[in-house]
């Protein structure tokens, strides 16, 4: 493991695999740093910087009272530090609030290109109604964290169903992680619920915005407002392909950024 430190004084620490060019994976809400380990592989010619976020405002004296904004800032702090940590220009490569902070980070910091699978970006009619993280918190507060992971899982990773949730729970390796992050996906739904996406985001980069078919649908809409919004995008949607993506299916995203990174 290897350490840097943000502007704000937090330590970032980091595992780096293999040579070549920087890229930097950066994980969402509901997954450890080891959600990246089925996509290290299929990126050869890179060198892989797998960062452990701080949280999702672990790091601010009240998250409860700080702001969407506020928090995602904070997150994007520690890519910066990354990116003055690594040599070279890197790629940011981030799934769902990971792609987020990976489009916040890149307004201000200098990268080659941006990956953003299903950045965690809410339409505003979702938006307004969306009250998850309320629902999580009473949960959490009343000592029942595995059902309140559940239900993030239920609205955004299987929004359509699963036909014995308890069991596919039970068979998904990272489960017993996801509940431990009870409190950072709390506060990572409080971030979400209350960003608003700007009618045009200042990004100098290239950014290749993906999505898939059997994802929620919100998200594929979301994917296509920030694709908009951007000055240089491209966007890529996969079919039979779910939010978990980048995981799920390595091989055919990683065949779509290596066409997107040659093509320019």
């Amino acid at each position: 493991m290897q350490t840097t430190t943000s502007a704000d004084g937090t330590e970032v620490t980091y595992e780096r695999h293999g040579d070549g060019r920087p890229l930097i994976l950066l994980h969402g809400g509901m997954a450890p740093r080891e959600y990246w380990n089925p996509v290290v592989p299929h990126f050869e010619e890179f060198a892989a910087v797998v960062p452990q976020r701080p949280g999702f405002g672990t790091c601010l004296d009240d998250p409860a009272e700080t702001s969407a904004d506020e928090v995602l800032e904070r997150e994007a702090e520690y890519v910066r530090a990354l990116v003055d940590a690594v040599e070279g220009r890197p790629v940011l490569f981030g799934h769902s609030y990971g792609a987020l902070t990976a489009i916040t980070a890149a307004t201000d910091a200098d990268v080659e290109a941006v990956v953003a699978y299903e950045p965690a970006v809410l339409p505003e009619g979702f938006r307004a109604e969306a009250d998850l993280a309320d629902r999580m918190a009473t949960l959490v507060e009343n000592g029942d964290r595995r059902e309140a992971v559940k239900r993030y899982v239920e609205q955004v990773l299987h929004p359509d169903g699963v036909d014995d949730l308890d069991a596919w729970l039970a068979e998904w390796p990272v489960w017993p992680d996801c509940v431990d992050l009870a409190e950072e996906v709390v506060r990572m739904n409080r971030s979400v619920e209350g960003y608003r996406l700007p009618d045009r985001l200042d990004v100098a980069a290239p950014v290749l915005v993906l999505t898939g078919t059997d994802g929620p649908d919100f998200l594929r809409e979301s994917a296509r407002a920030v694709h908009e919004s951007l000055p240089h995008s491209r966007l890529v949607e996969f079919d039979g392909v779910s939010h978990s993506g980048p995981a799920e299916a390595p091989a055919l995203v990683a065949a779509a950024v290596d066409s997107f990174l040659h093509s320019r």
